[in-house]
């Protein structure tokens, strides 16, 4: 487990928050919760925020005494679901399990109903995982240097998959075409899990999925990982050299997942979730099991989470803008 990433904090400064709160808060954090939670996921059954977030949710109902609900509502990259949790009542009971798409990347591609920022109470950090890129086994390669000359012998013949237009596979997918100089067509997918599936079966020849979804294929020996797309190696793939290593830069993107509530959610409801939250993630087992599909728990305290997603909505507006990509 990693404590030091410059967006998370120690478990003490949240068990803090939730120390420090007023006596009607507390009375309120007593009260709450009385019925089950839903957290929503912006994505398809089968993906990796579908799989942390059930993780999450099973952590918290021991912790809170209430079901803990996961709802899938996928589509437009997020937005449905983010869409559906800023008009749902601020109280706690329907939360949502965002990611770099929904609080990062989509301000930069859509015209949004709703503000990554003002619009959510952020709760906290679960985890981030680094984009690999992956390829189908028949593929003649084992390296990214070797997929990007294998790529430029046939220009427009090949295609990458990626979990629908606008989404950090896309992205990532289209920073490598900049950067490599190759010619290589876009299929888009409902959710990364029918993409990893189409791309295990052939029918396209890489995706660029984070390594939380991607790594049982890679240990299953169902996809050949050729790069990290990260500033460093994963622990869990120590031998496959990053993208810059092998001489592609600028294609880095780290998937982070995080907890966020409606705007106006209660301080004292936000403590507590944070608290909970980050003891089920505080739990060996449950690292573990998140460590060993290639992410690494992340923790933290809510403003640090909204400094994070603040510093995101610029980071990838700016990319979006100078590599000009587009969503038709």
């Amino acid at each position: 487990m990693r404590i030091n990433h410059p967006f998370s904090a120690s478990l003490a400064l949240a068990l803090g928050a939730g120390l420090s709160l007023s006596v009607p808060g507390q009375a309120l954090t007593q009260a709450w919760p009385a019925k089950p939670v839903t957290i929503v996921v912006p994505t398809a059954a089968g993906g990796a925020n579908d799989a942390m977030a059930r993780i999450i949710a099973q952590g918290l109902s021991a912790k809170l005494g209430q079901p803990v609900i996961v709802e899938n509502k996928a589509g437009a990259n997020g937005a449905i679901a983010s869409d559906f949790v800023v008009r749902a009542a601020p109280d706690g009971y329907t939360i949502m399990f965002g990611y770099i798409a929904t609080h990062g990347i989509n301000p930069a591609l859509q015209k949004l109903k709703y503000d990554p920022v003002t619009d959510f109470e952020p709760i906290g950090m679960v985890a981030a995982s680094p984009t690999v890129l992956v390829a189908n086994k028949a593929v003649p390669v084992n390296t990214a240097k070797e997929l990007v000359n294998y790529l430029k012998a046939k220009p427009g013949t090949y295609s990458y998959a990626t979990a629908g237009n606008g989404t950090a596979p896309h992205i990532a997918g289209e920073l490598f075409k900049l950067s490599a100089g190759v010619d290589v067509i876009s299929v888009p997918y409902k959710g990364s899990a029918p993409a990893v599936l189409d791309t295990i079966a052939g029918s396209t020849q890489y995706m660029f999925p984070s390594l939380f979804t991607a790594y049982p294929q890679i240990k299953g020996g169902k996809l050949k990982a050729l790069g990290i797309a990260g500033d460093k190696r994963s622990p869990v793939l120590p031998d496959v050299a990053t993208l810059a290593e092998q001489g592609i830069p600028n294609v880095s993107m780290s998937q982070w997942y995080a907890m966020f509530a409606p705007a106006k959610t209660p301080k004292a409801v936000v403590a507590r979730l944070n608290t909970e939250m980050n003891a089920v993630l505080a739990d060996k087992g449950v690292q573990k099991r998140i460590e060993d599909q290639g992410a690494e728990v992340e923790t933290g305290t809510p403003e640090q989470l909204k400094t994070l997603v603040q510093k995101e909505v610029i980071r990838w507006k700016a990319v979006v803008s100078a590599a000009k990509i587009k969503v038709e």
